[in-house]
C-alpha cells in the first residue's frame, strides 16, 4: 500500500504534467482537471513508453514528469478529437 508521500508525489507529478499538457493543448482545465489529466496521462505514458521501446534516462523525477506529460498530451489530443 502506498504511503502518504507516494500519493503526494503522484499528485504533484500529475499536476505538473497536466498543466504542461494543457499549455500544449489548451482545454480550459482547472487545478483538479489538470491533476486528473496528469495522473491518467502518467498511467498512459508509463505503459506506452516501454511498449514503444522508449526510455528517458535522466533524473527519475524529471523522467516521470516527461513521461507523464507525453501521456497527458496524448490524452488531451484524443479528447479533443473525440469532442469534434
Amino acid at each position: 500500500m502506498p504511503d502518504a508521500y507516494s500519493i503526494l508525489y503522484i499528485i504533484l507529478i500529475g499536476l505538473v504534467a497536466g498543466v504542461l499538457a494543457s499549455i500544449v493543448i489548451p482545454m480550459g482545465l482547472d487545478v483538479v482537471g489538470a491533476v486528473v489529466v496528469g495522473v491518467i496521462g502518467s498511467a498512459i505514458g508509463f505503459y506506452l513508453f516501454p511498449a514503444l521501446g522508449a526510455h528517458v534516462s535522466t533524473n527519475p523525477t524529471v523522467a516521470s514528469i516527461i513521461t507523464a506529460t507525453v501521456g497527458a498530451i496524448l490524452l488531451l489530443f484524443v479528447l479533443r478529437v473525440v469532442r469534434r
